[in-house]
């Protein structure tokens, strides 16, 4: 294939817009023994096609024990590189190479590396939320479900760095009573929301639960009724007798919240721009008809070097042992 085709880091091959599209992915998949992993916060047409839909740690989880020859992960591209962390034998494709991460971005391996050597007797505990290169300088990885539990599973006087996520950090102290020194990273989309049109919100919805993911401000977070994961805000909603939700991350995860919930209303947790809208541009990078075009030539691949994989699946492993210990 001409390597041209992937300048814009997704195949610009034009589709027949008379396919079916959902038929002809499902017949890919079949004849290439193909999974498709999508995010909560991806389209709603895609989270219709995957085989799995989760947050950060279902996802690597899933990716850790499919036997699936190709995986397609709709999501972002430190997704797609913890799932051939986990699976190097096996081919992993990302419908657009440019899907990246605000939060991870945020934080360049080569400056924190220099911060890691200021604290020298500290333990690095990472979000899953960042770059292979990070994990590579990170003794345990954890996601926004296990965080809190893997830092109480340390000794109370363990130093801990904290990493990328500043505002989950704080909400990790705050819950555990640590004192982790937090890098000053954050996610766009957590951080867009808007006080003072939420708590106008709440006023005219008096009877609506706030929903929030840790990842938001902690202005935020001290007026939410729960706070948790993506896949813990969907089970809150689902088990909550409230008909009305409020939802303070991005608004992708509201396709299975309603899906889950017919006769429940869910409102997006309004932000502070003029588009009014709360989704991820990153995520939102990966579409149907990337994704069809990704199954059928495979490509674009992700390819990381044996060290690196050996590197950063270490931290990984690590998470996945604590949270099969702590039954998560």
């Amino acid at each position: 294939m001409d390597s041209d085709l992937l300048t814009k880091g997704f195949l610009d091959i034009p589709i027949d817009f008379s396919l079916d599209l959902f038929s002809e992915i499902n017949k890919l998949k079949k004849e290439k023994n193909a999974i498709i992993l999508a995010h909560y916060y991806q389209d709603a047409d895609i989270q219709d096609i995957a085989d799995y839909i989760g947050d950060s740690l279902g996802l690597s989880q899933e990716a850790a024990r499919t036997d699936a020859d190709i995986i397609v992960f709709a999501g972002v591209h430190f997704m797609a590189e913890t799932a051939k962390i986990l699976s190097p034998h096996k081919k992993v494709l990302l419908p657009d190479l440019n899907a990246g991460c605000s939060l991870a971005d945020s934080c360049p391996a080569d400056k924190f590396a220099t911060f890691k050597k200021l604290h020298p007797d500290h333990l690095v505990i990472s979000y899953i939320n960042c770059t292979a290169e990070l994990k590579t300088l990170t003794d345990i990885v954890c996601t926004s479900t296990n965080a809190v539990q893997i830092v109480e599973s340390l000794p109370i006087d363990q130093k801990i760095i904290f990493a990328p996520d500043k505002n989950l950090g704080a909400y990790i102290n705050k819950k555990t009573g640590r004192n982790m020194i937090l890098w000053d990273g954050a996610c766009m989309v957590h951080e867009i929301f808007s006080l003072e049109k939420i708590t106008k919100l709440k006023n005219q919805h008096p009877n609506a639960k706030l929903l929030a993911h840790p990842e938001c401000e902690a202005n935020l977070l001290e007026i939410a009724d729960y706070i948790g994961s993506t896949t813990g805000i969907l089970k809150y909603s689902t088990q909550s007798p409230a008909t009305e939700f409020i939802v303070a991350t991005e608004a992708g995860i509201i396709h299975q919240m309603q899906k889950a919930n017919p006769l429940k209303t869910f409102i997006p947790a309004p932000p502070n721009n003029s588009c009014a809208c709360n989704d991820c541009p990153h995520m939102k990078l990966n579409t149907l008809e990337k994704l069809y075009n990704c199954l059928k030539y495979e490509q674009p691949e992700i390819l990381l070097s044996e060290e690196l994989i050996r590197e950063a699946k270490k931290p990984i492993i690590r998470m996945l042992e604590l949270s099969a210990q702590f039954g998560l």
